[in-house]
């Protein structure tokens, strides 16, 4: 098992990271009570010494060590692996973005790799070594946290730099780092992680099978339920399960006394909250225009769908690539269905490689 330093005073390391180019860097976090992850531990590895930061130690309002040692950290490259949820948890933590990311599962699909090849896997593939996954469900906010623990959290950024060295070989012998740089740093856009309540509609299970005033009543219920799960910091199914709320907008109750009849609202919510829930659905009233549910696929679309997916998937197997990889299905959807000039499949490395050709498909098929 590797050895790590533990630092309960995040600043401690600042000079451990000063003029370092690029450093591993994994979290653990837990979000299974609240809204917002909470980060539990950041691991970071430096050459090599590898490191385990907490965060929770100390008095987090007053100390200033965990700021101090953000503003380090981002100074550098971060290794990481399949690297959205510790960007998000940090964003929204700290309110940072580092200056440049390199993401070892992007790069290693880009290598041949399958698309969503796990840290061990990788591990595995590259230096033959196996990880065990021992602590998967541990306690990250429990305190202390065992040695077994951390060395298990440790082991998590052992081999990310050398997985940099030997995927950074690999890619330019393909002449692709520039294509590994380019959709790691798609991640670094802070649009990813911020919260819009608006847009809440359209994780509502349920919601897009409604039409009229109903499909705008759960419309505005899902901005009310993200709104308050956003104040309280609780998951969005504890403060009002999805099927209730879709229940709620096929019914359309107008009185506090018909919010009691529903299975899943509890009394406290109702007395404090009732009039709010009626509120968001009498605002609907006449409005049935402020949810559009995704289109769906007419057979025209699904016939132009197939053909692009078949070139995809052609032209992934000339580059050894997974076809997920190059063009996802559900990226090819956007652009058969809204045009969606902004799917990266038309962007960058992407859009030379086979936008240009999936371009010439779709005008042919008008």
């Amino acid at each position: 098992m590797p050895d790590y330093t533990l630092i309960d005073r995040p600043a401690m390391l600042c000079p451990a990271l000063a003029g370092e180019r690029r450093i591993g860097l994994d979290t653990e976090f837990m979000r299974e009570k609240t809204f917002f992850a909470e980060l539990c531990l950041v691991q970071i590895a430096v050459d090599d010494s590898l490191y385990c930061v907490d965060p929770l130690a100390g008095d987090r309002t007053a100390d200033p060590s965990l700021e101090q040692f953000w503003d380090c950290a981002m100074q550098a490259t971060w290794v990481a692996h399949s690297a959205r949820q510790d960007i998000e948890v940090i964003y929204q933590s700290a309110d940072r973005m580092p200056l440049k990311l390199f993401d070892t599962q992007i790069a290693a699909s880009l290598t041949g790799l399958a698309t969503q090849l796990g840290y061990a896997a990788l591990v595995q593939e590259l230096f033959g070594i196996e990880i065990a996954k021992t602590h998967t469900r541990a306690d990250w906010s429990r305190r202390p946290l065992s040695d077994a623990v951390l060395q298990y959290a440790a082991e998590d950024v052992q081999y990310l730099l050398p997985a940099q060295d030997l995927l950074l070989e690999r890619l330019e012998q393909l002449g692709r780092r520039n294509w590994a740089e380019e959709d790691s740093a798609r991640l670094l856009d802070t649009s990813l992680y911020d919260i819009d309540p608006k847009l809440a509609v359209s994780r509502l299970k349920g919601a897009r099978n409604l039409r009229g005033r109903r499909r705008a009543a759960a419309a505005r219920l899902a901005v009310w339920r993200e709104t308050e799960a956003l104040r309280r910091n609780r998951p969005r199914q504890w403060i009002v399960k999805d099927a209730v709320l879709i229940e709620l907008a096929k019914t359309l109750p107008t009185e506090l006394a018909t919010l009691k009849e529903f299975d899943g609202l509890a009394e406290g919510l109702i007395r404090r909250a009732g009039m709010d829930i009626l509120g968001a659905i009498s605002s609907s009233d006449g409005d049935d225009t402020n949810y559009q549910p995704p289109s769906r696929p007419q057979e025209a679309d699904k016939a132009l769908l197939k053909v692009l997916q078949r070139e995809v998937a052609e032209c992934a197997a000339d580059l050894g690539l997974a076809a997920e990889t190059l063009a996802a299905k559900r990226d090819l959807t956007a652009i058969v269905l809204d045009g969606n000039g902004s799917s990266k499949v038309l962007e960058g490395w992407r859009h030379a490689v086979i936008g240009e050709r999936l371009e010439s498909l779709i005008q042919a098929s008008g």
